[in-house]
This record gives structure tokens, sequence and C-alpha cells, in this order.
């Protein structure tokens, strides 16, 4: 805004501070504003100062176009980080009840001792006590119920991997007292020999 002067020449009303810093109150105080429609007390934690984001709209968000492989929504899977180092998620009732009861009758049948490669110098004798569990692998493919197929496409969705580079699902069972004791997933090929593949995740 200017104003006109007795003179003619035009005089600026606010000088160049002074609207620099109106820019950065009026800032301020519209993303105050925008933050709070966005956050709101999370009243069921017990503690009024902690919040957490409101949930969004799913079918209110615009899909985009998407290729063969790709997905025609977007979706939410719910996790909590337990530790970046070393990197673990949680992810609560990742499979159903209903779920869990399928891959159970799917499996009880075929369940054997749980076997364990063996290192160079190992053998049967000498590790025996490791891993006391009975477990069985099945593939999706072999489920004619569809429960694998759907819990293998949501593990692909949140760890970025192709369902194709995963193995099939290693179903075990623990008694009271059994127990596998503390090992790598992968396979060093100086202690277990050359590999065809390699365990990146699990």
């Amino acid at each position: 805004m200017v104003v006109l002067m007795k003179s003619g020449r035009a005089r600026p009303l606010w000088s160049f501070p002074a609207v620099l810093i109106a820019c950065a109150v009026l800032s301020f105080i519209s993303g105050f504003f925008f933050a709070s429609t966005l956050i709101v007390p999370d009243s069921s934690a017990g503690d009024p100062h902690r919040l957490r984001l409101t949930e969004m709209k799913l079918d209110r968000m615009p899909a985009l176009p998407h290729g063969v492989t790709g997905e025609p929504r977007s979706s939410v899977i719910p996790f909590q980080i337990l530790s970046w180092k070393p990197r673990a998620f949680y992810f609560p009732n990742f499979a159903t009840a209903e779920q869990c009861e399928a891959i159970i009758q799917i499996a009880k049948l075929s369940l054997k001792p749980s076997t364990l490669a063996l290192r160079k110098g190992e053998t049967a004798e000498s590790t025996q006590g490791i891993r006391t569990s009975s477990g069985t692998f099945v593939s999706a493919s072999e489920d004619s119920t569809g429960t694998l197929d759907q819990i293998e496409q949501k593990i692909a969705k949140v760890t970025a991997i192709p369902r194709e580079q995963g193995e099939a699902f290693n179903i075990l069972r623990y008694e009271i007292g059994q127990r596998y004791a503390s090992h790598y997933d992968a396979f060093s090929p100086a202690e277990y020999g050359p590999q065809k593949s390699q365990r990146v995740q699990s």
C-alpha cells in the first residue's frame, strides 16, 4: 500500500523491514493453525502432552496410474519401530486370528524335527540341543485356501521386496522348553561354503 504526499510523490505506508516481519508473523500463525488441524491429543495414552497424527482417509486420496505389478489404491499397514540399530519393526495384528488358525491346519500334518545348517567342522552330534523345535516349509502355491498368498503379498508390501524373491514359509512349532539358540539367518560363505542365494531380510 502507498500514500500520496502533498508534494505529489508516493511514499510506501510500510517500510521493507516492517513488511518482512509481518510476513514472518503471518506465516508462523498460519503454519501453527494448519498443524493444529492435523495433530490432536492422544487421550488413550494417558498423557495429554503426547500427540498423534489423525488417521488419513485413504478413500479420499487420489490414486495414481500404476504399472502391471502395481496396486490400484493406497494402503496403510501400522507398525512400530522397535530399534534402528539393529533394525527391528513390529507389525501388530499382521495376520488375523483366522489366518493363523488356517496356517496351523496347513502345517501340522507335515511338521518334522527342525534341521540345522552345519558349518565346517560341525556335526549333528556336536550341535545337538541348539535347535529343538519342529517345523515345515510350505509355499503359497501349495495353499488352496489362499491364506499364505494374502500374507505373502503383505510381506512384499512392507519390505518393498518382490514376493518372487522370498522363500517358502518356514512354519515352526515350539513346545514349552524348546528353543533355537542365537543365530544369523544369513549364511556366510566363509563358514557355510558357496551359496546360490542369500537372505537379506527376515
